[in-house]
């Protein structure tokens, strides 16, 4: 693995990964916005992929910068994230949860160079439900930080894999934004994606395009990964039956499977 940093204009400086070689692959995380999310794919990716992922600012290794936290700074970080690392004319870009909105934006306003777009996890635009759950989570976190990861780690896996992975449980719950400059930084990315509303712009997006979830998701309902497919015309849909809301971790042999076939069908790789 490689690690970089890249100084942005406000003063973030962004911590950048990349491993392996072929097709350019950039994984831009959710709501935790950390690289360490695909940590459990990164050694298979990265076998027939150059990959890239980065800490989003204000987050892991990297520092906040002065910039107004809007999706669209995120999708602007990750364009300078490609651009800093190198990634070829097809690149394939994928966004999972919060990262399916920044990749949206990014599609929309800076194409360029991209040649497909995965997004995995994510939504079109606000929508009561998560509203509520977002604002439900904000306030326990400020009151109990533990609980509030036991609850997304209960919301996020199906039941019989964390039973399976209890360690895996223990490292998230020890691991708890306790300080207040984490707590901070989540509740600026709550109020970004719950803002955050494009969708009356989708179809007007040309790349080569996969929306994927999973059908028991808790947080990200599977419904919206359907209305998202639906305002997209063109777009490939693959739904799991199950696997949570962090399918990626839990269906790695299924997310990676559907990764490598939507880099077949634009031209990437050869299965």
């Amino acid at each position: 693995m490689a690690q970089s940093a890249l100084k942005r204009p406000d003063g973030a400086k962004l911590a950048v990964f990349t491993d392996g070689e072929g097709p350019d692959l950039v994984l831009v995380t959710g709501l935790s916005g950390t690289a360490g999310f695909w940590d459990p794919l990164v050694a298979d990716l990265a076998k027939r992929y150059r990959v890239t992922r980065f800490d989003q600012r204000g987050i892991g290794a990297s520092t906040r910068g002065d910039a107004p936290l809007l999706v669209e700074t995120l999708a602007a970080d990750t364009r300078a994230v490609m651009i800093h690392a190198g990634c070829s004319k097809k690149t394939l870009l994928l966004g999972h949860s919060m990262g399916g909105i920044i990749s949206q934006s990014l599609a929309l306003d800076d194409p360029a160079d991209i040649a497909g777009l995965i997004l995995s996890g994510t939504w079109a635009r606000p929508n009561s439900y998560m509203a509520e759950l977002f604002r439900a989570r904000n306030n326990i976190m400020k009151t109990s930080p533990r609980e509030y990861t036991a609850m997304l780690a209960f919301l996020g896996y199906p039941p019989d894999w964390l039973d399976r992975h209890w360690a895996f449980y223990r490292t998230l719950v020890d691991n708890a934004p306790v300080k207040p400059e984490q707590q901070h930084a989540v509740t600026e990315r709550i109020a970004a994606l719950l803002t955050f509303d494009r969708s009356a712009e989708l179809g007007t997006i040309k790349l080569p395009t996969l929306v994927q979830g999973a059908e028991d998701d808790l947080i990200v309902p599977g419904f919206l990964q359907h209305e998202l497919h639906a305002l997209m015309p063109g777009s490939a849909l693959s739904m799991m039956a199950n696997g949570g809301h962090f399918f990626p971790v839990s269906r790695p042999e299924a997310f990676v499977r559907a990764i490598d076939c939507h880099a077949e069908r634009i031209g990437l790789r050869k299965c």
